[in-house]
């Protein structure tokens, strides 16, 4: 994956995740601030990706 397109997926999951607790927060829709949590989650994980051991 080349990292234009890492850094184009980051920002749409930080926005995605933003804009999930703003509405779940205003709204008082629990599942929208869990959607948020999991879109968060979704965002740290693929910054920082596994490292393989070399053998």
């Amino acid at each position: 994956m080349s990292t234009l397109t890492r850094v184009l997926i980051m920002a749409a999951l930080v926005i995605a995740a933003i804009a999930s607790y703003s509405y779940g927060i205003s709204s008082g829709v629990f599942i929208f601030i869990i959607t948020g949590f999991v879109l968060e989650m979704a965002f740290w994980f693929g910054v920082f990706p596994k490292n393989k051991k070399s053998s």
